[in-house]
């Protein structure tokens, strides 16, 4: 009679494995740990829908939405300009706008985010301490700095390639696109 009930536990079990979400494994630059994001990120910031996609596709739904790139400016010049460069030319840090990635996983959105939120190598300490959202809306800022060919921006889908126009930080103006950009907001997809 056990071996009835245990076979039977292992089919739902199997059932309920194979209905459950997947969800993304991040993991740090350098060591490769588990960055246990689950367990360490804050919990305000985990309830969007581009958070909740994120953690379980690893694809940023802010990327070029506009309304969202201000707050990822704004997140940028406090925690990432002082090394980085204010529009991503570098400084003590690498350059972020052009096509060349220190680590070339950062091409992807998990990859940049498991950078930034685990840090990595010389002074890029950890930023885990802003919210799953918030390093969304950074990354995205991030983003669209780029300067590169549009061909090798990995992080846009072919429909933002079409209109995605490389940055020029003479044409920036942070003023006008936080007087346009109204309600971050986007729908898992």
């Amino acid at each position: 009679m056990s071996k009835v009930i245990w076979a039977s536990a292992l089919i739902a079990a199997s059932a309920l494995g194979g209905a459950a979400v997947h969800a993304e494994d991040f993991r740090h630059t350098i060591t490769g740990e588990d960055l246990k994001v689950s367990e360490t990120s804050l919990p305000e910031g985990r309830d969007t829908d581009a958070a909740k996609n994120f953690l379980a596709n690893g694809v940023n739904l802010y990327a070029e939405v506009p309304a969202c790139l201000p707050k990822g400016e704004e997140i940028y010049l406090t925690a990432c300009s002082g090394c980085h460069g204010h529009f991503g030319e570098g400084k003590l840090g690498p350059g972020l706008g052009d096509s060349y990635w220190t680590y070339p996983k950062n091409k992807t959105d998990k990859g940049l985010f498991e950078t930034i939120y685990g840090g990595a190598q010389g002074m890029m300490g950890p930023h885990n301490d802003h919210s799953i959202d918030d390093l969304l809306k950074l990354m995205a800022w991030i983003r669209h700095m780029y300067t590169g060919d549009v061909a090798d921006a990995d992080w846009l889908t072919d429909e933002q390639k079409k209109t995605f126009k490389p940055f020029k930080p003479e044409e920036h103006s942070s003023e006008t696109a936080k007087a346009d950009a109204g309600e971050c907001k986007v729908s898992a997809q």
